[in-house]
């Protein structure tokens, strides 16, 4: 009972939290300070579920250790991000859609992701709650969430310098993790997602609940807020540079590129 109150109190501030950056935002004019606070809130979430009822006290430490890590690096790269480039291209074009009301569907948009910091709260609720020993699975959840950090900072950080050569500019990123797929950040940030299954499943029942982390994280990385209008800012900034790109490389899982582009290297902002 007392994880419900847990749950809707983060609701309640996150809800107010996205209240206020909507505001700011309108003043920014850069909808995407909500990536920053969304990734921090889960964090802080985790930490309220840690202090707030029964852990087990290994697991818990390997819980937090990957969350903490997770969130802390995704906020700051974010936050960077937004401070060297210009407007999110992504909100920006939907802000474009939305015309006339673009501020009401903003505001609800950025509530949609205060339930969604409650939502990716919740397999780490379910991995902080289990109550079995320590075992194999949660060295394993421990592996996956280390391995898919470093590999999600790796792409960021081959993206970051490939921007940051003028002689790229136009042209696609096809470097280290990029030339096997065109959104191995989004790949690694869905594997992540599988540490908290992984630490959460030898509770039985309930430690399948935890699926609805890298469950979800699909369908929205795929088709609602990741792919889809990342992809379309791409043609529209890159155009058949892009297009090649499609044809020739995985969207999200990386594998090798098809065809003659196999030995080509870099050609367009992938994101």
């Amino acid at each position: 009972m007392f994880d419900w109150i847990l749950i809707l109190g983060g609701w309640l501030f996150a809800a107010g939290v996205m209240t206020i950056l909507f505001l700011v935002q309108r003043r920014m004019g850069d909808a995407g300070i909500v990536d920053v606070a969304w990734s921090l809130g889960v964090a802080a979430l985790a930490v309220v579920y840690a202090v707030g009822g029964p852990t087990v006290g290994g697991r818990a430490g390997l819980v937090l250790a990957v969350v903490l890590v997770w969130g802390v690096r995704l906020a700051g790269h974010v936050a960077l991000r937004l401070r060297q480039l210009p407007r999110d291209g992504r909100y920006e074009w939907l802000q474009k859609q939305w015309g006339a009301e673009s501020d009401r569907r903003m505001f609800r948009f950025y509530q949609m992701q205060a339930l969604g910091v409650v939502l990716f709260s919740l397999p780490i609720l379910f991995a902080l709650r289990n109550p079995m020993p320590l075992s194999h699975w949660d060295w394993l959840g421990l592996g996956i969430g280390v391995a898919a950090i470093l590999m999600e900072t790796q792409a960021d950080w081959q993206l970051t310098c490939f921007r940051r050569d003028a002689a790229n500019r136009g042209r696609v990123c096809r470097t280290g993790w990029w030339r096997y797929s065109r959104h191995p950040n989004y790949f690694f940030e869905w594997l992540h997602w599988w540490a908290y299954v992984a630490l959460a499943i030898t509770w039985q029942p309930w430690g399948w609940l935890s699926l609805i982390g890298p469950l979800s994280m699909w369908y929205f990385i795929t088709q609602v807020t990741g792919i889809p209008p990342t992809e379309e800012q791409s043609l529209r900034s890159r155009g058949d540079a892009y297009r090649q790109y499609q044809r020739t490389t995985n969207a999200f899982f990386p594998w090798f590129p098809r065809g003659r582009e196999r030995a080509s290297r870099p050609l367009a902002d992938a994101d």
